[in-house]
C-alpha cells in the first residue's frame, strides 16, 4: 500500500533496520529474505534520498536522517498496533504480555515484590523486564521501549501521564556500633563524617539528598559511591561512615543486617514515588489493568515506622 508514494511497508523495514542493526537480522524479524530486505533498503534510500545506513564491520550505523526518522516511525507503528490492529478487551488469565518496567533497587525490594506475586496469582502467564534506571528514560517511555518508570515524582518529565504511588522519606544509617550516631545528628556533624552515596546512570545522577546539598551549595565526605541504595547497608557496616536511603528501604535492612536508622538533619520533606507511562498506552488494556493493580498495592502501603524504631 502506498501513501503519497510512500509503500507504508517499508516503514516496517525501516523499523527493524533501526532496531536490529543487521540487515539479516533485520530481516529475519519481519520474515523477510535477506535479498527482500536489501531490496527494501535501496527503495529506502531512493524515496529519502540519503544513504539512511553504512556499515561498519556488519552494523548498520544509521545517518543524521535515519535517527530523525526512527522515532516518528516507531510512534506511528506503535499507535497503529494498540489502537487498530491488537486492540481488544484484555484477558489477564489468558495473556502472556510482558510489562518492561524502568525502577530502582529501592522499589523492587520494598513494593514491586508485592506486584509480582499478586501477578503471578491472576495471571500466571504475564511476565515482567525490570530496566535500570538509564539516562534515557525518556527516550524509553516516549518510543514505546519501556512500558511503565517508577520514579520519584520531581524527576519525571510531563510529557507523559503519571500517578501517585505513595510517599516516601529519607533517614540516615550506620553501623549498629558506629557511637557517632548514639546522640541525635546535627547537619554539622553529618556533613563531617564519611558517607556511602548512590549515583544513578552512566550519568551519575545523585540521589534527592545530594541534589538538595548540590543546590544549596554544601558538599558532603562521600568516601564510597555506590550504583543503588541497597548497596549501602553492606558498606556502611563496621565502618564509621553513614548513608541515606529510604526509611523503607532501612527497615527492609535492618531485620537482616545491625542497623541505626536516624533522622536525617536536613529540612527534606517526604517525596512521593510515581508512576508513569507513555502516552502511546494510555488506551492500551494491558496497560490499564496493571495501572490498576499498581495503584491499589500502593494504596496497601503502610506507613514506615518513626525513624528511631530501627535503631
Amino acid at each position: 500500500m502506498r501513501f503519497k508514494g510512500l509503500d507504508l511497508n517499508l516503514l516496517v523495514a525501516l523499523d527493524a533496520l533501526m532496531t536490529k542493526r543487521n540487515l539479516t537480522a533485520a530481516a529475519r524479524s519481519i520474515n523477510l529474505s535477506q535479498p527482500a530486505m536489501s531490496a527494501a533498503v535501496a527503495r529506502l534510500r531512493a524515496y529519502f534520498g540519503d544513504e539512511l545506513f553504512t556499515m561498519n564491520r556488519r552494523v548498520l550505523v544509521p545517518t543524521p536522517r535515519a535517527e530523525g526518522l526512527a522515532s516518528a516511525v516507531r510512534e506511528t507503528l506503535l499507535h497503529i498496533q494498540l489502537s487498530i490492529i491488537s486492540w481488544e478487551p484484555f484477558n489477564a488469565l489468558r495473556s502472556d504480555r510482558c510489562f518492561r518496567i524502568i525502577l530502582s533497587d529501592f522499589i523492587s525490594l520494598t513494593f514491586f515484590d508485592k506486584v509480582v506475586k499478586r501477578v503471578a496469582q491472576e495471571a500466571p502467564a504475564v511476565s515482567f523486564e525490570f530496566l535500570p534506571l538509564a539516562d534515557d528514560f525518556e527516550e524509553l517511555l516516549r518510543s514505546g521501549d519501556a512500558d511503565f518508570l517508577i520514579l520519584p515524582e520531581l524527576f519525571m518529565s510531563n510529557a507523559h501521564a503519571r500517578a501517585r504511588l505513595f510517599d516516601e522519606t529519607l533517614v540516615c544509617i550506620g553501623c549498629g556500633t558506629n557511637q557517632q550516631l548514639s546522640e541525635p545528628l546535627t547537619f554539622k556533624r553529618y556533613m563531617s563524617i564519611g558517607h556511602v552515596a548512590p549515583k544513578f546512570g552512566n550519568a551519575q545522577r545523585p540521589s534527592i539528598d545530594e541534589w538538595y546539598l548540590l543546590e544549596h551549595g554544601f558538599t558532603r565526605r562521600v568516601e564510597v559511591v555506590v550504583q543503588g541504595f541497597s548497596m549501602i547497608p553492606s558498606m556502611v557496616s563496621g565502618t564509621d561512615r553513614i548513608g541515606t536511603m529510604p526509611l523503607r528501604l532501612a527497615q527492609h535492612f535492618a531485620k537482616t543486617v545491625p542497623l541505626q536508622i536516624v533522622e536525617l538533619p536536613l529540612p527534606l520533606p517526604a517525596f512521593t514515588e510515581a508512576v508513569q507511562w507513555p502516552a502511546l498506552h494510555n488506551s492500551d488494556p494491558a496497560s490499564l489493568w496493571m495501572r490498576e493493580i499498581l495503584l491499589d498495592e500502593a494504596s496497601r502501603m503502610a506507613s514506615p515506622r518513626n525513624a528511631g524504631a530501627g535503631r
